[in-house]
């Protein structure tokens, strides 16, 4: 990973505590169980996962850092970067193939004027593949911001979809 970002933050008292609140639901020998819920947290306040967040995990969990990079790396939902406000990922595995996964990929890429996981110079979208999202008959599908289902997307609803998030507005 690149170590060009600017410093990582502390973490806040508010993460502390959300943190605190999700290790409280195992066994006090057992808080590393926490670690995912945790990243999800860092990356909910920052936006993504930087090396220096990923020791801090570590240290609030007590575990090694490396331990919780397996996690971090494994996962393709935890951005180890940083990402436009809108991350969008669409569904690439082969029923979505079949039934134009590729091609609304294709679409947003063009429409937008970034490559496969990049992001766009405002800082807006990030475009990126991802692997099964489990609703094939519903494909092409895509997930906005690991949250948020799209279904059926032909080029018209993607347009739709693209055009509703910028008018949403810039990042904060």
């Amino acid at each position: 990973m690149s170590t060009a970002h600017a410093a990582t933050p502390e973490l806040t008292d508010a993460m502390r505590q959300r943190f605190a609140t999700e290790v409280a639901k195992y066994p006090a020998d057992q808080k590393q169980s926490a670690v995912m819920a945790c990243l999800a947290i860092v990356q909910q306040e920052r936006g993504w996962v930087s090396e220096e967040s990923e020791r801090q995990v570590a240290d609030a969990l007590g575990m090694p850092a490396i331990a919780v990079h397996e996690v971090t790396t494994f996962y393709n939902m935890y951005n180890q970067q940083p990402v436009g406000r809108y991350k969008i990922n669409v569904c690439t595995n082969l029923p979505c193939q079949l039934r134009d996964g590729q091609k609304a990929l294709n679409h947003l890429c063009h429409k937008l004027g970034v490559e496969m996981g990049g992001t766009t110079a405002d800082g807006l979208f990030t475009i990126q593949q991802s692997e099964c999202l489990g609703a094939c008959a519903d494909s092409p599908v895509l997930l906005v911001n690991d949250r948020t289902m799209c279904s059926f997307m032909s080029h018209e609803k993607l347009d739709q979809l693209v055009d509703g998030l910028k008018r949403a507005g810039a990042p904060a």
